[in-house]
């Protein structure tokens, strides 16, 4: 598991970063002294596991967890025990007390793992959606190229269908999953792996042979861009 700290205590920091690096089932990727140097770095999205202070100047731990729409697996490190029954409640897998040992330090790791585990177990490859009578259609995830807003109805469009149902965009976004999937516009979600280029602030898809642009909004043009791998010289 790919996993970062977050603590503006360096000791701390050191002390996790040389746990982490003796235990096998973790790959260390970074230290923080704070919230926001992490969140600038870019990194989260692909981060398995963040161990984080709660007392921080600039954005505390709680803080940080509430900003998740999807949080990831977090084991909380604290000094103080008060923070412990708020954080676990934000569904923190753990909560350390400093100074921490070796031997409780990979028992919250190994709990991490089964969490992890459980998660890609559970993990659905599709969703069902009711259409406007007593039809359940399913779609696959992987199927769906772009789901683009009609008034009260979205329209979902795969390679070879396209179905309209009565749903919200913002009900639908949040079923989808995050990896796959982004909301370029407000009237338009695309799938992530059907991209084939990104031209000035257009996202383009081929379907049925021919280019489709959907606007992207300035507001999530940097989001997007720092969600998929881009090669420059």
């Amino acid at each position: 598991m790919k996993c970062i700290v977050i603590d503006d205590d360096s000791v701390s920091r050191t002390l996790i970063e040389k746990y982490a690096q003796k235990t096998k089932i973790l790959d260390f990727v970074g230290a923080y002294a704070n919230p926001v140097e992490a969140v600038n770095d870019n990194k989260l999205d692909d981060v398995d596991l963040i161990f984080v202070d709660i007392e921080m100047p600039e954005m505390s731990g709680i803080d940080f967890m509430k900003s998740f729409k999807n949080l990831p697996l977090v084991i909380v490190i604290s000094a103080k025990e008060k923070y412990a029954i708020e954080s676990l409640d934000l569904e923190a897998v753990d909560y350390l007390l400093k100074p921490i040992e070796y031997p409780r330090f990979l028992k919250s790791v190994q709990k991490a793992k089964v969490y992890k585990e459980a998660s890609m177990k559970k993990e659905d490859k599709g969703i069902f959606i009711k259409d406007g009578g007593s039809t359940y259609i399913r779609f696959r995830f992987e199927d769906i190229i772009w789901i683009e807003a009609l008034e009260n109805y979205v329209l979902i469009v795969t390679e070879n269908e396209r179905h309209t149902v009565h749903f919200t965009m913002k009900s639908l976004e949040m079923q989808l999953p995050e990896k796959h999937f982004f909301r370029v516009h407000r009237s338009y979600i695309v799938n992530l792996d059907k991209i084939n280029s990104i031209e000035d602030n257009y996202v383009v898809i081929k379907y049925n042979g021919k280019k489709k642009t959907f606007p992207i909004a300035k507001t999530v043009k940097d989001t997007l861009l720092n969600r998929i791998k881009i090669i420059s010289k």
